[in-house]
């Protein structure tokens, strides 16, 4: 194993400080990134995708798992330091210079099946869940989320049906999946500090429901959730065959979209597929 000088040593050497508009927060804390790389199982030999590693906190801890990481990340200034670890580990790291968003993450992997662990900007985090989640091709090439989200997110996605927090993100993490809250992050934890705590989501693929569009559940979603304190007729009445499709599983039109079972978003969008 790589003897690699503290981390706060090398941000230091490089004059690193976290963006606050790429929404960066920096994590020290060598136990805490050891038991997130340790959420998906053993790494050993396993190739991950790191979205942000920043100066490259939770890939130490990926690259001591034994894991194979790719590293996005499109701040410049932070690429010395992951080059450091790329003479550390050679052969076990590649860094790739972008925007996550901009890239195919498959063919990135080189269509070998691959983890994702991150600790994802705030800015780009949902946005980058939602297309991991939202692929035509099931089982996905991924065989599991594991992701750092401000705590308010986290909770939405393992939502259950029925309370404030269960919407769009909900249906979309659990249709096909199983989405669980694997740890809470105290604020105190990053530097700086961010103003709300976070907490690590880890998500697994499951056996998809057949004959269901991943774009059409989107739209649906989209829709029922968009105007959430409307009954759905009001709701989705700009979806063409939303309501007749409702009818004929069964579902009263004067219910709110956080009423509905995920179970019963799938039966809907089954119809409309």
């Amino acid at each position: 194993m790589a003897e690699l000088p503290p981390l706060r040593d090398v941000i230091a050497r490089h004059g690193l400080s976290a963006s606050k508009a790429l929404g960066q927060n920096f994590l020290f804390d060598a136990q805490l990134l050891d038991r997130i790389a340790a959420i998906p199982g053993d790494l050993s030999g396993q190739a991950v995708l790191e979205i942000g590693p920043g100066p490259g906190g939770l890939t130490r801890a990926l690259l001591k798992a034994g894991a194979r990481v790719t590293a996005i990340e499109m701040d410049a200034r932070c690429l010395p330091a992951l080059a450091e670890l790329e003479q550390a580990y050679p052969g076990q790291i590649n860094v790739i210079e972008g925007d996550a968003m901009k890239f195919d993450h498959g063919a990135i992997m080189q269509g070998e099946p691959f983890h994702v662990v991150a600790n994802l900007p705030y800015n780009v985090g949902t946005a980058l869940f939602v297309k991991w989640l939202g692929g035509e091709q099931w089982p996905p090439q991924w065989q599991s989320l594991t992701l750092m989200f401000q705590q308010e997110v986290a909770q939405r996605i393992v939502a259950p049906a029925g309370g404030s927090a269960y919407g769009r993100l909900a249906v979309l993490a659990q249709w096909r999946s199983t989405a669980k809250l694997a740890i809470k992050v105290h604020r105190s934890a990053f530097t700086p500090p961010p103003k709300v705590m976070s907490a690590i989501v880890h998500v697994t693929p499951d056996d998809a429901p057949e004959g269901v569009s991943p774009r059409v559940l989107e739209r649906l979603t989209e829709a029922a959730f968009g105007q959430r304190r409307k009954m759905l007729r009001q709701s989705l009445k700009g979806m063409p065959g939303a309501l007749q499709a409702m009818a004929e599983v069964g579902i009263d039109e004067t219910r709110r979209a956080e009423t509905l079972s995920v179970a019963e978003f799938v039966s809907v969008a089954k119809l409309l597929s």
